[in-house]
């Protein structure tokens, strides 16, 4: 094999338009997902007042809105009360007391906007604190 040297060839050009584009759209991504996280550091965690209520003997109970399938269709439950639309829920939250907070627990196969229904729903009836909390399947000690 023989190589042969040239010196008439031209030097390799860099194209710096797709250069700047790549680098553009880098800059765009980083900005755009970094901003995402301002609106879920706002969310006001209520978890820790559910622990110390638990802790202390407290007669005040919070209120918990479990939005899960019932039968196959979703609805939301308020102790042994279903209410299987918004409406229903809003008329059974009014008149309950409302410094302790509400909690919409979600559990596995409800829509999310079902479940977004709730927490507009708890927002509705005059709760100013209202805080979502994933369900949790394993079995709580006693």
């Amino acid at each position: 094999m023989r190589f042969s040297r040239r010196r008439d060839r031209e030097k390799p050009e860099l194209n710096m338009a797709s250069m700047i584009d790549a680098t553009f759209l880098l800059l765009a991504f980083f900005l755009f997902t970094t901003g995402m996280q301002g609106r879920e550091s706002r969310l006001s965690p209520n978890l820790a007042v559910r622990r110390e209520a638990a802790g202390a003997a407290s007669e005040m109970q919070p209120q918990v809105v479990k939005v899960e399938l019932v039968d196959g269709t979703p609805a939301y439950r308020l102790g042994e009360r279903i209410a299987p639309d918004r409406a229903s829920l809003v008329a059974a939250l009014e008149p309950l007391e409302k410094s302790q907070g509400l909690f919409v627990e979600v559990h596995p196969g409800v829509s999310v906007g079902f479940a977004t229904a709730a927490i507009q729903a708890g927002r509705d009836a005059g709760f100013a604190q209202v805080t979502y909390v994933p369900f949790d399947a394993k079995p709580k000690p006693r």
